[in-house]
């Protein structure tokens, strides 16, 4: 039985090296023959040293270079460098794999044929107080949505995992990830998994370690895009791909223009300002709840807010440009945010 395991990566000398030992480390059968792809997207920083560092210690560690530097060519480059295998394990850079992780991956999908695609828990850390904030409001359901893979409880089928694994058929059914998706190439081809008809699966009792990023700017431009490509993959598939996706936008829309009503009518104005009563009140107790000291309430309410109107800004600009004016994505939003 054969496995692929590719990295995505670029400048990520901080994090490449504990990120392969956990993959080396796991409990696996001695009968699964695992290659590693690091496709790096041409690092300049100690990454790639590292990596060539690496290669003595572990003789199935690959180094590909991807000068495109973007994250679904990285996937697929690493699929094609791996061949034909049984399965294709995809490891974020920064994600800190269990041990049981890849075992318990090929159980499901050998023991499941509903299941096309299988993920697990994510347990964000952080290097930073910024990234602490960061991490805190991510890991919850109002930072995230109802539903989202990050924020589940048990296991079950969902729409989306991270650091999915695929049995390497199912890249012979639907094809590659999708060459022209900079964000949510990952949404796109879990996608069409569910319309070929397979299962997503996420299993809540294996885990991995994810560093979140420690900086808002980053952040900011990060829920942007997620916002903005989502509208281009729903214009690719001529379909909503998950109800949840439209709360941020309407929110933004609603906050917008929710000043305007008090010149109209005051009384119109103050019902219309219920939903954004019982949002700050949501805002604030939520804030309050996670916070673990006094100075990170109000960093906690401003990356709530970074969450939701950034990926709401984003979704109404891919409206305007990929719905209203049929543009293509703009060479802005194709630059990645880290």
């Amino acid at each position: 039985m054969k496995l692929t395991v590719v990295i995505p990566c670029r400048n990520e000398a901080p994090y490449i090296e504990e990120c392969l030992d956990a993959i080396y480390d796991s409990e696996i059968s001695s009968e699964i023959e695992m290659s590693v792809f690091v496709v790096d997207g041409m690092s300049d920083d100690d990454t790639r040293e590292k990596i060539e560092e690496l290669k003595s210690k572990y003789s199935t560690l690959h180094l590909v270079d991807n000068e495109k530097q973007l994250t679904p060519f990285a996937f697929n480059l690493g699929i094609y460098a791996g061949g034909k295998v049984d399965y294709v394990q995809i490891v974020g850079a920064r994600h800190i794999i269990s041990k049981n992780y890849l075992s318990e991956c090929i159980g499901h999908l050998q023991r499941d044929p509903e299941i096309w695609c299988v993920g697990g828990r994510i347990q964000n850390e952080y290097l930073n107080e910024t990234g602490e904030i960061i991490s805190i409001a991510m890991g919850t359901a109002f930072g995230m949505g109802l539903g989202n893979f990050r924020t589940l409880t048990k296991s079950g089928f969902t729409d989306t995992v991270t650091s999915p694994m695929y049995p390497y058929w199912v890249f012979e059914k639907i094809g590659f990830f999708d060459e022209t998706l900079i964000r949510n190439q990952d949404d796109d081809f879990n996608f069409r998994v569910e319309q070929a008809g397979g299962q997503v699966y996420y299993e809540h009792d294996i885990s991995l370690k994810y560093y979140v990023r420690g900086n808002f700017s980053g952040l900011r431009r990060q829920f942007f895009q997620y916002g903005y490509w989502k509208v281009f993959v729903n214009r690719k598939h001529k379909a909503v791909t998950t109800l949840r996706q439209l709360v941020p936008p309407a929110f933004v829309v609603y906050s917008t223009l929710l000043p305007f009503l008090v010149f109209l009518n005051p009384l119109v104005f103050l019902i219309g300002a219920i939903p954004m009563m019982i949002y700050l009140l949501m805002l604030i107790y939520f804030s309050s709840s996670e916070a673990k000291k006094i100075a990170q309430f109000p960093q906690l309410i401003s990356t709530y807010l970074i969450l939701h109107y950034y990926y709401g800004a984003g979704y109404l600009k891919g409206i305007l440009e990929f719905l209203i004016l049929r543009k293509n994505p703009s060479d802005r939003q194709k630059r990645m945010s880290r």
